[in-house]
């Protein structure tokens, strides 16, 4: 009776002072031991068939489960499509044009009923290809906590507001991560996820143009591809190193004034996290370990669980 009411005033002061309550306590990493066996399997074999056709698409799930995180919890409410009664999130600012992927998702949702019909909700499907993708890529893996439910409901306007931009700056990325539960050292590790995938010229075109604080050879090359005026759609890789590998060069870029994106070198520019960012730079096997950890922590942001939500058979609509 103690240990439910101290349950309930914790739930009550999430509430009431609008923190993030991280509530895995209804995830587990063999959510669907029994009742879906082969669930590992099968996205693995999907995501495979995936990177191989195209690598990036690795980066675009890992980015797909972070839009959908940051908006409202990992509830699978990105994967919503818009109809003439329901606006979902794929057109706002930081998905239209840009976040991709969902047909990869659509693909392994499909093979997932069939094998295990109405039980595998879209959002753990999401977080596993997540996790999948990155391996793929070189990453490193962790334990999905699993036990998600689908959300009924999204929200255009969060998506607008609570993605970071990419011309934010450093106290902007501390404090937009702080509102998810996630620390400096979470948000600086997770931004290692740009060591991998590719920007458009308009998320860029103002640090190549603009910053002093930036390779002046780097920003030459750039430019080369992404005019002052045009172009918003030409692509750059976010490391320009190795933008099919999951491995530190994004740190090591950023020490040499190389990130691509304002954010990026944000995070080594004479600020409180260059030494964290410079000690990534040189002990890859620090970053993997932070990443992964980081992951499992973002995943857990707001879940929906129990009866919470739902299971969707289509994760571009409500059941």
């Amino acid at each position: 009776m103690v240990s439910l009411s101290r349950d309930l005033i914790l739930a009550f002061l999430c509430v009431l002072l609008g923190f993030v309550c991280f509530s895995n306590a209804q995830l587990s990493d063999n959510f669907y031991g029994t009742s879906c066996r082969n669930l590992q399997t099968i996205v693995r074999n999907a995501m495979i068939q995936a990177v191989n056709r195209e690598a990036r698409l690795g980066a675009s799930i890992l980015r797909l489960f972070f839009h959908d995180c940051f908006v409202n919890g990992c509830d699978a409410s990105i994967l919503l499509d818009d109809t003439s009664t329901f606006t979902g999130e794929k057109n706002a600012n930081p998905n239209r044009n840009s976040a991709r992927g969902y047909e990869v998702i659509d693909t392994i949702k499909a093979q997932v009923e069939a094998a295990c019909p109405n039980v595998v909700s879209c959002a753990d499907i999401l977080a596993l290809a997540a996790r999948q993708g990155t391996v793929l890529l070189g990453g490193p893996s962790w334990a999905v906590p699993l036990g998600r439910r689908d959300a009924r409901t999204a929200s255009q306007s969060a998506a607008n507001t609570q993605i970071p931009a990419p011309s934010s700056s450093l106290s902007t990325l501390l404090s937009m991560f702080s509102a998810k539960g996630l620390n400096a050292r979470d948000m600086t590790a997770l931004s290692g996820s740009h060591t991998i995938g590719q920007a458009r010229c308009t998320t860029f075109r103002n640090r190549i143009y603009n910053d002093t604080n930036i390779d002046t050879q780097f920003a030459a090359t750039r430019r080369a591809g992404c005019p002052a005026s045009g172009g918003d759609a030409n692509l750059a890789p976010l490391d320009i190193q190795t933008p099919v590998r999951f491995d530190n060069d994004y740190y090591q870029n950023l020490v040499v004034r190389r990130g691509l994106l304002h954010s990026d070198q944000e995070l080594f520019n004479g600020g409180s996290q260059d030494a964290l960012a410079r000690s990534y730079s040189n002990n890859v096997a620090s970053f993997r370990s932070d990443f992964a950890a980081a992951m499992v922590k973002m995943g857990n942001i707001s879940p929906l669980t129990g009866t919470n939500g739902e299971i969707r058979t289509n994760c571009r609509s409500i059941n």
